[in-house]
């Protein structure tokens, strides 16, 4: 049948008024070919997604089809119809504004209710052998419209190797099926991944950095589905071992020392230096303006997270020599100009 396309008309209106609506009401005769079939896509939904009744086996060369909603023909149920020679679309008493009608005799219906629940009767007109007909009928289900979910969780903030997490998804029924995501990603099941049969609730039993970010419970009951909120995970960890920069430790006399030092860690770290074991200030970076011998020692960066508690520690050893005329240290100062 090719892809769905809308007809080609030059006019849309209404069956008020207009007695062709009438002639196609009034001169159906009984089937005598039965073999267009419709097909529901998809055959069950949730009230607010949209249905395409797709039609099979349409017969070429038509005068005109109409739908109706329901079995009974009458004009009450009359939803629309389209002539082919004059392409005419003409809306009836059932036309609700959501329904839209191809070249192919489906129909679209658009963020169905409960109401269009039931059955739908397509009737072709065929030019000729006088006026025949074919109809097909079709139920389908509608399920009642879906909650939107929502997760409970044991701890937002939990500590890296730790803490065990449960995420809940709710509300609880045994109709619904469950699926969780991360960061817009469908969560794959793996050995870290602890999740129950029904899948309602999502278990990491140590949980690390990486997997920090907006976590979404999907409820689904058919082909529909509906997402919570996302709740995003904060995931405690570090300090990690600092490291210090740059990492050469030779200086001369009258030089500007500065030292730098970064830990991986949430929330950012607390820094701290100490010369030869005794505290020389707190801050992430550390400079002395023009040093001297006395300057020498074993620099040491402390690092700490008061959330997780853990302390770490990278330290340095600073050589400074006096001012010479002659040569140089080895592991100089590469700024040192020459």
């Amino acid at each position: 049948m090719g892809l769905l396309s809308a007809p080609p008309c030059t006019q849309r209106i209404t069956w008020k008024g207009l007695l062709l609506t009438a002639s196609l009401l009034n001169f159906w005769n009984p089937p005598t070919t039965a073999q267009v079939m419709i097909e529901a896509q998809p055959p069950k939904l949730s009230e607010g997604k949209d249905v395409l009744l797709l039609v099979h086996n349409l017969p070429h060369n038509l005068a005109s089809y109409s739908w109706h909603k329901g079995r009974m023909m009458d004009l009450h149920n009359y939803i629309t119809s389209y002539v082919v020679a004059s392409q005419i679309i003409i809306y009836g008493p059932a036309y609700s504004g959501r329904e839209t009608l191809y070249s192919n005799a489906s129909l679209l219906i658009q963020n169905v209710t409960r109401e269009d629940a039931g059955s739908y009767t397509l009737h072709i007109r065929q030019p000729g052998d006088g006026i025949r007909e074919a109809s097909g009928h079709f139920t389908y289900t509608l399920y009642p419209k879906l909650p939107k979910p929502y997760i409970t969780i044991n701890n937002l903030y939990p500590r890296e190797n730790k803490d065990v997490l449960s995420f809940t998804c709710e509300p609880k029924s045994k109709n619904y099926t469950y699926r969780w995501w991360i960061n817009g990603w469908r969560l794959p099941v793996s050995p870290r991944v602890k999740r129950p049969i029904e899948n309602r609730i999502l278990i990491l039993p140590s949980v690390i950095r990486n997997e920090t970010g907006p976590y979404e419970c999907e409820i689904r009951e058919g082909d529909g589905g509906i997402r919570s909120n996302p709740v995003t995970l904060n995931v405690l960890y570090g300090p990690d071992l600092p490291s210090i920069y740059p990492s050469f430790a030779y200086y001369r006399s009258g030089e500007n020392l500065y030292l730098s030092c970064f830990a991986d860690s949430n929330p950012p770290a607390e820094y701290s230096w100490t010369i030869n074991g005794k505290f020389l200030l707190s801050g992430q970076n550390l400079s002395i303006p023009q040093i001297t011998t006395k300057h020498s020692g074993l620099y040491a960066c402390s690092v700490r997270n008061s959330a997780t508690g853990k302390e770490s520690s990278r330290s340095i050893t600073v050589k400074v020599s006096a001012p010479s005329g002659t040569g140089h240290l080895p592991g100089h100062n590469p700024l040192e100009q020459p």
